[in-house]
């Protein structure tokens, strides 16, 4: 009788041959600045940001047609930032903030972030980067972070834009507020940088929204699509009035709670809660985004 052969032990596995490859670091592959060059080459990149920069120059036209914010004030009763447009290039910046916050800004932040996985996918390239080998986990690091360096950069271009087309159209001058008084010009740009510093942490919601249905669909158009739907639903909901209190706990009601920075005296209460609110939403979808990635059969 023969003795039985030993069993050929376990090949091991990809990941073990990649951890002990001479050279090979898990944090070393795919670089910030590789994917950030990746994306700025892309011409939605360009599209997007000229958009941005073209919306302070279509409302100093408009002001110049109409002849001041709404006609100089005739008909309206309601106190806002458009009442003091033209007072200042720093009143300018804020109303191009007031106007775009709601939903212009959304499309950047839902772009960015929404379209940088499934684009991959719906490439078929995906599955390359992983087979390099992109840990996971990585590639979706990377992704995230210049998808969210790339919004704020949204979020920065447009008020700059307007501080300088408004300056050259209205002057340099002090922050007029609406309800009476102003802010001197040394103490206006902070709290303008304030308010928008506070929308980017507003937008984070939507980013994760976007980056959470980019794990999940290869359709880059269906995460972007999607993220400003659920936005945009959001923003219904909170005009219901018959949910009371329950509306606090939707980010899109404190979107506007920036305003409280361009105040006589700077209010945190607002900003405070629609920070905690947002961040705790995006916590839980960038969570949820990496949980479900790091189980996904990759395919494409």
């Amino acid at each position: 009788m023969t003795a039985p052969t030993a069993s050929p032990a376990p090949a091991p596995a990809p990941a073990a041959l990649a951890e002990t490859a001479p050279g090979y670091r898990a944090r070393r592959t795919l670089p910030l600045r590789v994917e950030a060059l990746r994306q700025l080459k892309r011409r939605r990149t360009y599209v997007m940001a000229g958009i941005l920069a073209a919306l302070p120059f279509v409302l100093a036209v408009a002001f110049w047609i109409g002849g001041g914010p709404d006609g100089d004030g005739r008909g309206n009763n309601r106190i806002n930032l458009m009442d003091t447009a033209t007072a200042s290039g720093a009143n300018f910046a804020a109303t191009c903030l007031f106007v775009s916050a709601g939903f212009l800004l959304v499309v950047p932040v839902a772009l960015f972030c929404g379209d940088t996985v499934a684009s991959e996918a719906s490439w078929s390239s995906l599955r390359y980067l992983l087979a390099a080998p992109v840990p996971r986990a990585r590639l979706l690091w990377s992704k995230l972070v210049v998808g969210l360096a790339f919004s704020a950069a949204a979020m920065v271009l447009l008020p700059l834009v307007a501080l300088g087309v408004g300056t050259v159209a209205y002057g340099w001058g002090p922050l007029q507020l609406p309800t009476g008084g102003a802010l001197p010009t040394g103490e206006a740009l902070p709290r303008l940088a304030l308010a928008v510093g506070f929308v980017f942490v507003s937008q984070l919601v939507t980013a994760g929204l976007a980056f959470w249905l980019s794990t999940r669909t290869d359709a880059p158009l269906g995460a972007v699509g999607g993220a400003v739907g659920l936005t945009i639903i959001g923003n219904v909901l909170d005009a219901v009035t018959a949910l009371g209190d329950w509306r606090e706990f939707l980010p899109a009601h404190w979107q506007f709670a920036w305003a409280d920075a361009l105040q006589p005296q700077l209010v945190w209460g607002g900003m405070a809660k629609g920070a905690a609110v947002s961040v705790t939403f995006a916590l839980i979808l960038f969570a949820l985004a990496f949980r479900g990635f790091a189980r996904k059969d990759i395919v494409s």
